[in-house]
């Protein structure tokens, strides 16, 4: 006899796999009662025992019995109560109830006991033999119940692992198709050909291409097993005694690898890596190569580019190491022609040949800008500008330099924004086109500039998200071949008669929109026409008002002392020699150090003009250990184009003033 259940749900017996003995709940509150009853039926199964209506509840939420023995007359609970909830319960409903009974064999009370949901009666005193055939029969069903239901338990089990076996083998082939499908789509994809060539075909020609041979080189492979010498004609000219003494070759080495350039269908060159190995199979003795051919177009094109962009930069670079040099020998040069013409008088050839060097050397400054504007170092301040007062004061400029033949019509969209931009710098740049428009007509013809809005989704600017504008400056002139487009933005590159151009005006424009966060565009068709376009940024922000310019004169040095330090002698020389004739009292200094040598045994100077790139203490070291001596002292600093990203912190504390030395600017800074 046992009174301990299993959980809910949990199989009874240990986990080898074999069934678990049915159990009957016995549930009488005479203690003698359910240990007699125990005896009778321990050999047909498991017998659970409970004294009272509750305590066999609690039994049936824990485990499954084949048949339930209910004594009727129960303290409590009584029998017909107990069967009335094991009845209402989904889990127990189906459980088989055998009542006991001392009294009351009356029909009437039998038929309240088949209500309650009782199968039969067994009345005390209990007859063992039918008591154990009675309960052997409904333990006999419950067991057969519990074999099917672990039969088609076992059955379904098989079926679903031959179902998931099968699903597993059906994925596997879909992955295995999908993985051939992805590959062959792959392959076709890729600018790449597999292809199979006989050892011994003459001329070259493979029996076997797998990729898309149309896509990539616009002949199929029936075309070419047609055609037997199709690829060898189609070879570069330059490149075919190389890559047929390659092919030569590879019957001796068993494999190449070569590139060259190759004629597609088009009329247009690409470049293919060739290279194969050499396959024997010894099934059948047949000798063949296995190679691919890879169009390696793109990135020969790439590393062009980024040739032809370290070479720009190597030249920006190199312009930048020139300029601060250059710019000291032109400030000595203007500034002792300035010197010459204020203490000499000159008339004639002598005056025309003062005039003719001054020109030369301010040519030479503006070489500089122009080259600096290249490397993208020149100082820029952009503003808000007018697209129409744009228009105005170009065209203001370069009226007297058009010959008649030359017209030129200004159109501005009326929803086009502002340009954010250098005016100045930009309205060189427009010069400049123009006069590369002009020069590219020279039996005359008419230019258009246009301004508008750019279309972002339209042009694919390839720019920062922001508003842009577009300005295209459009002639008639002769065009420029195809292989020199992409030269035309070069420095010192043009198609110009010799002295008649530097080479340096499109570069400097090029650098001029780069430098302001916008994109430059030339489209060009032989005897059709240039197009230039800029890219620029554009802001709803109004133009400022356009200040008087009203001549200002150059104010007296009023005695004033100045410090004036430069590593250059000639700066130095001619400069202070032009500040003491502006009536200020100069000294001079070669380098920081000795500057500041100065300060601390004579602390007199008004005024501290500095170069910024000097040996050992730079300018703005100077300034700030002369300012930190003497806070009052009013210090500026030159600088060649060369130190513009040195300085550019500096300057919303300290004046910059650039070589070659402007003296009307000097003197306004000093005051």
């Amino acid at each position: 006899m046992t009174t301990d259940d299993p959980p809910t749900g949990q199989p009874q017996g240990d986990s080898s796999g074999v069934r678990p003995r049915a159990r009957i709940l016995l549930v009488d509150d005479d203690e003698r009662n359910l240990m007699a009853l125990s005896e009778v039926l321990l050999d047909l199964a498991e017998v659970v025992t409970a004294t009272s209506g509750k305590e066999a509840l609690r039994h049936l939420l824990k485990g499954e019995f084949a048949v339930i023995l209910l004594d009727v007359f129960m303290p409590e609970l009584d029998g017909y109560e107990t069967a009335s909830l094991i009845r209402e319960r989904d889990q127990t409903s189906r459980i088989p109830i055998i009542f006991l009974s001392a009294v009351n064999k009356e029909t009437e009370h039998l038929m309240r006991g088949y209500a309650m949901g009782a199968v039969d009666y067994v009345f005390k005193p209990v007859d063992p033999l039918i008591l154990k055939s009675k309960v052997g029969v409904f333990v006999d069903l419950f067991n057969m119940r519990m074999q099917v239901e672990e039969t088609s338990r076992a059955e379904q089990e098989l079926r679903d692992a031959n179902f998931k076996v099968e699903l597993e083998r059906l994925q596997v082939t879909r992955e295995l198709q999908d993985t051939r499908e992805r590959e062959a789509a792959i392959i076709q994809s890729l600018p790449m050909l597999l292809y199979l060539e006989p050892l011994a075909a003459e001329p070259r020609r493979p029996d076997f291409i797998s990729g898309d041979m149309a896509a990539m080189t616009g002949f199929g492979f029936d075309e070419v097993q047609a055609d037997p010498h199709l690829w060898e004609r189609r070879i570069h000219p330059d490149d075919r005694a190389r890559v047929l003494a390659a092919i030569r070759d590879r019957r001796e080495t068993g494999r190449f690898s070569i590139e060259y350039r190759w004629q597609c269908a088009d009329g247009g060159y690409k470049h293919f890596h060739d290279q194969a190995v050499l396959v024997r199979d010894g099934g059948d003795g047949t000798t063949e190569f296995a190679g691919t051919l890879t169009d390696v177009t793109d990135q020969r094109l790439l590393e062009s580019k980024l040739l032809q962009a370290q070479k720009m930069d190597a030249i920006g670079q190199l312009t930048g190491g020139i300029a601060h040099d250059f710019n000291n020998l032109l400030s000595a040069v203007l500034g002792g022609l300035h010197l010459l013409e204020r203490r000499v008088t000159l008339e004639g050839r002598d005056q025309l040949i003062i005039d003719q060097m001054r020109h030369a050397a301010e040519q030479g400054a503006e070489l500089v800008r122009r080259m600096m504007a290249f490397a993208r170092k020149q100082d820029l301040s952009p503003t808000s500008v007018d697209p129409r007062s744009l228009c105005k004061s170009v065209a203001g400029l370069i009226e007297h330099t058009l010959a008649g033949t030359i017209e030129i019509d200004w159109f501005c969209s009326d929803d086009v924004e502002n340009l954010f931009v250098d005016r100045p710098q930009l309205e060189l740049a427009l010069v400049n086109l123009i006069l590369n428009a002009r020069d590219a007509m020279p039996a005359g013809g008419r230019i258009t500039l246009s301004i508008d809005a750019a279309d972002r989704s339209a042009d694919e600017l390839d720019l920062p998200d922001g508003r842009y504008a577009r300005i295209r400056v459009r002639d008639q002139g002769e065009g420029i071949p195809g292989d020199i487009v992409d030269r035309i933005t070069e420095p010192f590159f043009t198609t110009k008669e010799s002295g008649k151009g530097t080479g340096l005006g499109l570069s400097m424009v090029t650098g001029f929109v780069q430098q302001s966060g916008g994109k430059l565009r030339i489209e060009s068709e032989p005897g059709a026409g240039t197009t230039v376009e800029l890219i620029l940024p554009a802001t709803s922000q109004p133009a400022p008002a356009e200040a008087a310019k009203a001549a200002q004169p150059s104010p007296a040095g009023s005695n004033k002392a100045v410090l004036l330090v430069d590593d250059d002698v000639a700066v130095r020389t001619v400069l202070g020699e032009q500040l003491r004739e502006m009536g200020f009292a100069v000294d001079e200094a070669g380098d920081g150090g000795s500057a500041i040598e100065k300060l601390k045994r004579n602390g007199g100077y008004d005024v501290l003009l500095t170069d910024f790139a000097m040996p050992g203490m730079n300018g703005l070291d100077t300034i700030r250990s002369a300012v930190s001596q003497r806070p009052s002292i009013h210090a500026l600093l030159m600088t060649g184009y060369a130190d513009e990203d040195a300085v550019a912190g500096a300057r919303d504390t300290v004046p910059v003033i650039r070589k070659p030395i402007d003296l009307d600017e000097l003197m306004r800074r000093i005051g």
